[in-house]
């Protein structure tokens, strides 16, 4: 009886700290949805990159930014903090239906897949960056 009492007691406090957290809207998942969002982001990722243009996936949980020196840089939700590449040579980028997918070229990394609203002129920008032109 005392084991049953006990782990109905910690249940209880486990579902009071849930509540709680979730009152103060601590934790959940970091959303990428405005230019400002975009720029604290690239800014986390490379000290510097001063950001011009941005494109935020539809879902928030990713990016395109672009920075006064035409750089390109992806950026992609990395558990509850981002985490971003500044695409070189190896990047590209290919046209998936409504999807943008952009591979920095680095197997570490991934390729992100993006909804964007101006998806065909940010795959031809990024080709350009790396010579390509597969989109």
């Amino acid at each position: 009886m005392a084991l049953l009492t006990q782990t109905i007691g910690s249940l209880i406090a486990i579902f009071a700290l849930a509540g709680l957290a979730w009152w103060m809207k601590l934790g959940g998942a970091p959303l990428l949805n405005s230019e400002d969002a975009v720029r604290r982001a690239a800014g986390e990722v490379e000290d510097g990159f001063t950001l011009i243009a941005a494109s935020c996936d539809a879902e928030g949980k990713g990016a395109l930014a672009r920075d006064s020196a035409g750089r390109i840089m992806v950026i992609k939700r990395h558990g509850n903090r981002f985490a971003g590449r500044v695409l070189g040579p190896a990047g590209k980028a290919q046209l998936l239906g409504e999807r943008l997918v952009v591979d920095p070229g680095e197997a570490r990394f991934g390729k992100v897949a993006l909804t964007l609203p101006d998806a065909p002129a940010w795959a031809n920008a990024i080709n350009r960056v790396s010579g390509r032109q597969d989109a």
